[in-house]
């Protein structure tokens, strides 16, 4: 497992955006410690995943190095790691019946951030927007991935495509999207926890002063 990422190696995928940072809004009330971030990430492991070549905590792991590596903040970087943890065991209990994205920003909002929770819940329709935006893009996605967007509504309509591309976050969206794309690769890096968790420390703690 890589605890540090090479910086710059993909220099070609879209910046996240730099405009919310993790010190101009509180805490969450009840902000996830690190002793649960453990738990959660550890839960994922051996949890399928749609039938790719990775289990749940590895692409979890795998998606956050990816953030770390392209520059990602903190908060991005933790967010990255939780992007699909509406499918973790204690968060689908909570939220029952309830489209993966959306327990998971449920959650985050409760117990990580408002931004962190946007693009949780943003990084589905993300995969649409860039299917309607970018021609290349469809390409790139897993017979899987291709399967789901379907059931997600296909690609986004001008309207959609307009409204998605106003909000402040959408670079963040896109970003994670793209990270979440390319984070299937079972021999690929993974984020350490050690290194999550200071990230994660580091967030809490800056909101907090």
């Amino acid at each position: 497992m890589w605890s540090r990422p090479r910086r710059g190696s993909r220099r070609n995928w879209p910046r996240p955006s730099a405009e919310r940072r993790t010190d101009d809004r509180p805490c969450p009330l009840d902000p996830l410690t690190g002793e649960e971030l453990t738990a959660l990430v550890d839960g994922l492991a051996g949890l399928p995943y749609d039938g790719e070549a990775v289990d749940q905590r590895t692409h979890a792991l795998q998606t956050a190095w990816l953030a770390m590596d392209a520059g990602a903040d903190d908060e991005l970087v933790v967010a990255a790691a939780l992007h699909d943890i509406g499918r973790a065991r204690p968060v689908r209990a909570e939220h029952p019946g309830v489209p993966h994205e959306v327990a998971g920003a449920e959650f985050a909002r409760r117990r990580v951030s408002e931004r962190a929770a946007w693009v949780i819940a943003q990084h589905v329709p993300a995969k649409r927007y860039l299917v309607a935006t970018d021609a290349a893009y469809h390409a790139l996605l897993s017979p899987a991935s291709i399967a789901s967007l379907k059931v997600q509504g296909g690609p986004m309509d001008e309207r959609e495509v307009a409204e998605f591309a106003a909000h402040p976050l959408a670079t963040d969206a896109v970003a994670l999207r793209r990270w979440d794309d390319a984070a299937k690769d079972p021999d690929g890096p993974r984020l350490a926890m050690p290194t999550l968790l200071a990230a994660h420390a580091r967030c809490v703690a800056a909101r907090r002063a």
